[in-house]
């Protein structure tokens, strides 16, 4: 067995299973009636243990096993559920979460911190479950044994099956001593307990002395298995009824078994055939009693069964019912993961940034074969390029979605920080999370989750009111802080938005002055005003907490947002709330772009930011020579000369033409030379030589084999945006 892919695979698994098990905590603590959510907890809990118990983590079983205890506790309604109980499991999670870390140095040994950690946890459920303390497992330095990983239901002094046999009443008869099987049992082991039952003994003047009358229950100290044990009463099994219960110290192992059997579709009496559990003729005793009760229930074929097979095992008393339950929870396990498997499959992520990245070769070589087809006046070849092309463009399509996730997965994990955060402050917050369905690029949303953090904690501490402060003012005692997320021409939109104060402007404006970022007479916007708290190290924050304060984060919002090609802009309304909205790319690897010449240079504006084209006549090419803007249909359309922008030197042409573009709801004529069409681009990175370049977000490589730049279209409408905004402060 290859240990490291399926350990991968075990620990991906696990995590996905504590998210779940976080995301029904949550939602138990808002509804804590909600069976189903207690029931996804305790599931995700016991596949945790069942998958720990395989790979041999026999900690982590330990400490799953007492969480279990504690659940079920919860499932019969002996311990209500409150946010104290929640706190208490989320912390569980968080400490399964640590110790999953661990198995990767292969060892059981863990330091003082960890220990610590646990033996608090276990106290702590000590309280709720009716056992001793000592009883609990703890992890310690020496590896922890099988026997060590139980519950006192399933331990006690000493390791004896019980057996339990009703000798029939012509025993003697057929020539069968009693005494002798006892005889016979002391060759393979001991009695170390013996009750004799006398039940169905009859007054002295009915009595028959051939007949028998007797049963006895017997505590026997064996090293022998099921099938021995049974092998004891062959001669006599027409004649009495014998029922074989396993030592408490040997539960664990059967479950230990039924855990380790192979995902098979295996019916439950077979489960514990494999096991050694049951025995095969205990199991046909099972099932013929079984067909039996159906039939008398008038129940025929061989359907659904009326009566449970596990239940009838355990009225027979030949099963203890925790073995029952350990195959149905086997079985249970088994239907789900081949639904998962049916459904879902795990792919190494730098295999599949290998795939993008080889598509994007194929997109470039399909390129250039259309245009070599195309100059070479072959009709059939140009078609059959074309249909190539399409082909190729329905793979770079499937290449992409493979990695587009929904960003429902990223706003889920904030459940959590939303509410120990809000715990922490003392407020009281809802999350309210819309667009998870939005998808966006598994490599984009990687790194934007640390920049959603800093903005959702900063609207924790910073935005929304304490308590006290939002009844004084009329306001919901409960806070609300919104996640949404949307497509919008090409690109992602998230929002963070909060209910709370919203931004100081004069606040915000008297520090920046007072640290030197702005003149003391500078015409400034508010979301001018608003973007200084995005400036290193500036914060307005009165006290410094363990939540912000320090004014480390915002900048690197800003920086972490801007490397990944987006923008991020605030809006805010005193006593009102703030949003932040960040716009991002949908791909960082390929998009639809639209060619265009400025000169000799070609650039590529994306796809879904261009509105429309426009060829200019050569009185609107005079006009605009003094003026930076043209009337398009009755709209004034500011536009931008990209020759002046980029210092485009050569020739004028005798055409030119608007391309307009669009961005956050505005619109921007770029003015160009030549229109080419459109072009499947794969972004290149510029190099560290030409990062600092305004306006340019990457490059690609053409068909014909040369260099294109790819515009960056929120550099650009920004910089008409300020250029217009100025002008219009200095006419007043």
């Amino acid at each position: 067995m290859d240990f490291e892919p399926a350990h991968q695979t075990f620990l991906a698994e696990c995590k996905d299973l504590l998210v779940e098990m976080e995301n029904a905590l949550l939602k138990l603590e808002q509804h804590p009636d909600d069976e189903e959510s207690i029931t996804s907890v305790f599931r995700s809990v016991h596949t945790i243990k069942g998958s720990s118990g395989i790979f041999g983590f026999d900690y982590i079983v330990a400490f799953t096993h007492v969480m279990e205890s504690f659940l079920e506790e919860i499932r019969a309604d002996e311990i209500k559920v409150d946010s104290d109980i929640i706190a208490l499991l989320l912390v569980c999670g968080d400490h399964i979460s640590v110790l999953l870390e661990e198995t990767g140095n292969g060892t059981q040994i863990f330091d003082a911190d960890i220990q610590t950690a646990q033996t608090a946890l276990l106290e702590r459920l000590g309280l709720y479950v009716d056992e001793p303390l000592d009883t609990l497992p703890v992890v310690r330095e020496q590896e922890i044994s099988a026997t060590e990983v139980i519950t006192p239901d399933s331990h006690v002094a000493n390791d004896a099956w019980h057996i339990s046999v009703r000798f029939g009443f012509d025993v003697l008869r057929n020539g069968m001593d009693p005494l002798s099987v006892l005889r016979y049992m002391e060759t393979i082991g001991e009695i170390i307990h013996m009750i004799t039952l006398c039940d169905e003994m009859p007054d002295a003047p009915e009595m028959d002395p051939e007949s028998c009358y007797l049963g006895i229950e017997l505590d026997f100290l064996t090293s022998a298995n099921k099938e021995a044990i049974e092998g004891i009463f062959d001669f006599i099994r027409e004649d009495c009824a014998v029922r074989i219960l396993p030592p408490h110290s040997k539960m664990l192992d059967y479950i230990k078994m039924i855990n380790e059997l192979p995902e098979d579709n295996i019916s439950l009496g077979n489960l514990l055939v494999k096991c050694r559990s049951l025995t095969q003729s205990e199991l046909e005793e099972g099932l013929q009693l079984q067909h039996t009760l159906d039939k008398l229930s008038g129940l025929a074929g061989d359907g659904e069964h009326v009566h449970k097979l596990g239940d009838i095992l355990v009225g027979q008393g030949v099963m203890r019912p925790e073995l029952v339950d350990a195959a149905l929870n086997k079985q249970e396990t088994v239907k789900e993961t081949r639904v998962s498997e049916s459904a879902l499959m795990r792919v190494r992520a730098d295999r599949l940034d290998e795939l993008v990245t080889q598509v994007g070769e194929l997109v470039i070589a399909a390129s250039g074969a259309r245009l070599l087809a195309q100059n070479s006046g072959d009709t059939e070849l140009a078609e059959a390029s074309i249909n190539i092309e399409e082909l190729v463009e329905q793979v770079r399509e499937g290449a992409l979605r493979l990695r587009m996730v929904p960003m429902g997965e990223t706003f889920s994990r904030f459940n959590r920080v939303v509410r120990d955060v809000a715990r922490d402050l003392d407020k009281q917050v809802e999350l309210v999370i819309t667009g998870g369905d939005t998808e966006i690029d598994k490599a984009m949303v990687d790194k934007i989750s640390d920049p959603l953090m800093h903005l959702v904690r900063n609207s924790l501490d910073h935005g929304i009111e304490s308590v006290s402060d939002r009844h004084r003012l009329g306001k919901n005692k409960q806070a609300q802080l919104f996640l949404n997320a949307y497509h919008d021409s090409g690109s992602v939109v998230i929002e963070v938005a909060d209910d709370g104060a919203g931004l100081d402007r004069e606040k915000i404006l008297a520090k920046a002055v007072s640290e030197g970022l702005v003149a003391e007479d500078q015409e400034l916007t508010d979301g001018d005003i608003y973007k200084l708290i995005m400036e290193p190290g500036f914060s307005t924050a009165d006290t410094i907490t363990n939540v912000s304060g320090r004014g480390v984060g915002m900048d690197v919002v800003k920086r972490n947002i801007e490397s990944l090609r987006g923008n991020i802009s605030i809006y805010s309304e005193k006593g009102v709330g703030t949003t932040f909205t960040v716009r991002l790319p949908l791909t960082t690897a390929i998009i639809d772009g639209f060619l265009f010449n400025v000169g000799r240079s070609t650039y590529v504006a994306p796809l879904d930011s261009v509105i429309e084209c426009l060829e200019l006549s050569d009185v609107e090419r005079q006009s605009i020579k003094t003026r930076s803007y043209l009337n398009l249909r009755d709209e004034v359309l500011p536009l931008l000369h990209l020759r002046s922008v980029f210092d485009v030197n050569d020739a004028d042409s005798r055409r030119e033409n608007i391309v307009v573009i669009s961005y956050a709801d505005q619109q921007v004529g770029l003015v160009v030379d030549a229109l080419v069409g459109e072009f499947q681009t794969v972004i290149k990175p510029l190099g560290k030589l030409f990062e600092g370049l305004s306006g340019i977000s990457g490059s690609t490589i053409l068909g014909n084999g040369d260099v294109a730049l790819i515009l960056d279209v929120v550099t650009l409408v920004k910089q008409v945006v300020n250029r217009e905004t100025k002008q219009v402060s200095r006419q007043y």
